[in-house]
Formats: C-alpha cells, sequence, structure tokens
C-alpha cells in the first residue's frame, strides 16, 4: 500500500462519517426495485430471526404463513399486525423492560424513558437512528460547530440529533433545551453555524440575540419535532440561516427529511415505509391520505409495523432533488388522540393518569395554541377544589412539559386534548 493510500486509509478509520455519507450517498440514488429487493430480503431475514428469538413476534407472526413464503412482499408485510406506541407501552408494562420485541441475546447500550411511560433502547453506534441522512441533506458537513437543543435527559432526542450530526463529521455543543441566556453565551463563545432542535427555540435565541445587540452566528439549521411555518422559515432566511426539515419519532429514528425539491420529504434509507387506512391496516392507494406505518430492520431493537399515529400521503413523482425513494407530503395530521407540544409527544393516557390522581376532578383536558411561533400548553379542569398548585408539579412529572392551568367552571364530560394551532 502506497503511503498516500495509507494515511487515506487511516484518515478514514479515524473518521466514520466518510464511510457512513459514502454509504448511504449509494444507496439515494438506487433504482426503487432495486431498493425494494434489499429492503425486503432484509426484512425476510429479520422476520425469520424474530419468530424464533423474540417473544412478542414469535407469538405475533405464529397464525400468519409468513414464513412460508420464499420472499415477503408489501402485500405479504400488511398482513402483519401494527403495533402502536399504546400497545408499547401496554406490552412492557406487562414485560419489562421492552414488552418481549428484543431478541434474548440483544444488549443494548443506552435506555431511555419517553412521554406516555415508553422505554427505548439504542446502541452507542455510528448514527444509530439514522440521522446523518438528513444532516447531510441540510448542508451539514465535517468541520461544522453545531448547537444541539433537544433535550439529552432520559428521552432520546438529543441523542438521536447528537448522533447524525457527529456521523456528518461535525463537532456537537450538547445544549440541550431552556436556559437561553446561557446558551447565548456558548454561541457567542463557540460561534457555532449549525443549529439543530425545534423552530420555536431557534426563534427565540434569534430575538434574544437580538436584545443582546448580537445576531447568532448559525448559518444552516436543522429543526425537527414542531412544524415550520412559512413566515417562521423567511424569517431564518432573512437571518441568513438555510433550514430544513427532519421527521423522526424516539421508537424509529429518522423517517424522512426535506431535499433540495421544493414541495415533500424523501423518505429516510434502510426503513420500510407503508401509509394505511386508520384502524385497519390496509394499504391506501397512491395519493390518497393514510397512517404512517414504519418497520426498522436492525435486529437489536426491531418495530415491524410501527403505526406512528401521523396522517400523511406519498407523491407519486420522484424528488428533482436526484434522491429516488418515494415522497411523501409531510405531516397532515394525527390519526389518535395524541399531540405533539414543544417536541415532545402528549398522549391521552397522561391527560387521564393526572385526573385519576385527584379524585376532586370531575372533568379536564389538555388545551394546545400557539402564540408568537411557540406551543401553548394549557391544561383546564373541573373541580370544586382549587388544586392549581398541585397539579403544576404533577403535570410537569407526568408529561415532562410545563402548562398553565386553568380552572373552569363547567367541561363536557370527556376528558380529551384539543388542538387549536
Amino acid at each position: 500500500m502506497s503511503e498516500t493510500n495509507s494515511k487515506t486509509h487511516e484518515w478514514e478509520s479515524a473518521c466514520p462519517f466518510i464511510n457512513t455519507i459514502a454509504s448511504t450517498s449509494a444507496k439515494e440514488s438506487l433504482p426503487q426495485a432495486a431498493r425494494e429487493i434489499e429492503l425486503f430480503h432484509k426484512l425476510k431475514l429479520l422476520v425469520t430471526r424474530l419468530a424464533k428469538e423474540s417473544e412478542y413476534y414469535s407469538k405475533a407472526f405464529s397464525d400468519i404463513q409468513l414464513l412460508e413464503t420464499s420472499h415477503i412482499t408489501r402485500e405479504n408485510l400488511a398482513k402483519l399486525p401494527l403495533i402502536r406506541k399504546s400497545d408499547l407501552a401496554e406490552l412492557q408494562a406487562k414485560n419489562s423492560p421492552f414488552g418481549g420485541i428484543t431478541s434474548g441475546r440483544t444488549q443494548l447500550q443506552r435506555l431511555f424513558q419517553s412521554p406516555g411511560n415508553i422505554y427505548e433502547g439504542a446502541m452507542d453506534s455510528v448514527d444509530w437512528w439514522r440521522m446523518s441522512q438528513a444532516f447531510h441533506s441540510a448542508g451539514f458537513t465535517h468541520g461544522d460547530v453545531v448547537l444541539n437543543t433537544l433535550s439529552y435527559h432520559l428521552t432520546p432526542g438529543g441523542f438521536i440529533m447528537d448522533s447524525g450530526a457527529r456521523a456528518c463529521g461535525c463537532t456537537v455543543i450538547p445544549a440541550g433545551p431552556g436556559q437561553t441566556e446561557q446558551q447565548l453565551d456558548a454561541i457567542a463563545h463557540f460561534k457555532p453555524n449549525g443549529y439543530c432542535g425545534t423552530p420555536s427555540f431557534l426563534n427565540i435565541l434569534i430575538d434574544k440575540a437580538k436584545l443582546r445587540g448580537h445576531q447568532v452566528s448559525f448559518t444552516k439549521a436543522l429543526v425537527t419535532g414542531e412544524a415550520l411555518t412559512s413566515d417562521l422559515r423567511q424569517k431564518f432566511i432573512e437571518h441568513g440561516i438555510n433550514v430544513k426539515q427532519a421527521y423522526a419519532t424516539a421508537d424509529v429514528g429518522l423517517i424522512a427529511f426535506e431535499g433540495n425539491a421544493s414541495e415533500g420529504w424523501v423518505l429516510a434509507e434502510d426503513i420500510i415505509v407503508e401509509i394505511v387506512k386508520p384502524g385497519s391496516g390496509e394499504l391506501v392507494r397512491d395519493g390518497e391520505v393514510g397512517e404512517l406505518v414504519v418497520t426498522t430492520l436492525d435486529e437489536r431493537y426491531p418495530l415491524v409495523r410501527f403505526a406512528t399515529g401521523d396522517l400523511t400521503a406519498y407523491y407519486k413523482e420522484e424528488s428533482s432533488c436526484g434522491r429516488t425513494n418515494h415522497r411523501i407530503k409531510g405531516w397532515l395530521g394525527r390519526a389518535d388522540q395524541m399531540v405533539k407540544v414543544k417536541g415532545m409527544f402528549v398522549h391521552l393516557s397522561q391527560l387521564e393518569k393526572i385526573v385519576s390522581l385527584y379524585p376532586e376532578i370531575s372533568n379536564a383536558r389538555f388545551v394546545v395554541t400557539r402564540e408568537n411561533h411557540n406551543d401553548v400548553f394549557t391544561f383546564e379542569y373541573s373541580s370544586n377544589a382549587d388544586l392549581d398548585s398541585y397539579l403544576a408539579n404533577t403535570i410537569k412529572n407526568v408529561t415532562k412539559l410545563s402548562a398553565s392551568i386553568s380552572k373552569i367552571d363547567e367541561l363536557p364530560q370527556t376528558n380529551k386534548i384539543i388542538d387549536l394551532r
């Protein structure tokens, strides 16, 4: 091996992001038919193993003749049962820690707790959540310094973004949410050119920096956890920040992201996505709105037909950015009683848990509104007792969010979540 080739090899070994990006970029331009063959070959191997080694999947697959087929198609896959967040919570409560989903041999290196008492695991491997594809599409590269403002506390959000940015060769400031003044000090000192987190917090940092007479140093941003409004995108552009969106969940990692085309989000590589009729699991026709279902192919933490509860639809045409994977029309609503507030999921079961702790409450609801590009989270309740001072801590403990509390004389009989954004 020549000295030049030896140095190149040493550089690639020391910087795994080179191989990560090169591998993903090659997949992005595959013909769709070739991609399908590769994905469903991996699925066949995964399903065969899970049927033998996973307590949950061995039962879930027992009545379906899937293992007898030489290969799996989308039509075969659609016969398998869906699994939802509510199912995960119930399974995990009965069978700690992961409800029997993982193989008995799996030894995960990180453990997380997400809202709704849902538990996830991860390996400390390069780009475990496959987030580098979204960062790369948003222009992040080796040498960038990135302020990561998603939480590293119990939930995996901060780690998801952190691993994706570092897989692209970026240096990451693990800031987490809040503590705005301290973050502005860090921005002034390190001068990061990249931001990742929610769009509303990026807006807060811009406005707070302006009060100091400064401008944030960001030139690029990858935002997630909330919808990016057109006027907020325009504000970021006016501040010299090129912003892209990514769609990811704690359960399955990256699902889709904005490419360079003006419309639609490109599906991530290495997952299988279906769009189904809400409640039935049947595939919708191309272009129809349905619930997005994801199958991950990593045997260490597999989720087969995970129903996200999010509504979307396919675009029929490929993206003009050159990526050949399917495009979806972004987030088109929810198929269940769950909303995302400040980047965190809020479940109906959490509302019911809070109410169950206070027999004095007759009815209650969560109300989500939006003011100045920020989510406003309110807990409204009816009761003969004044419980405001007690409820604040309870709501924070259950949902991981702070809420305004409003006592209402009379509320509808059904506890529910109202999203007015």
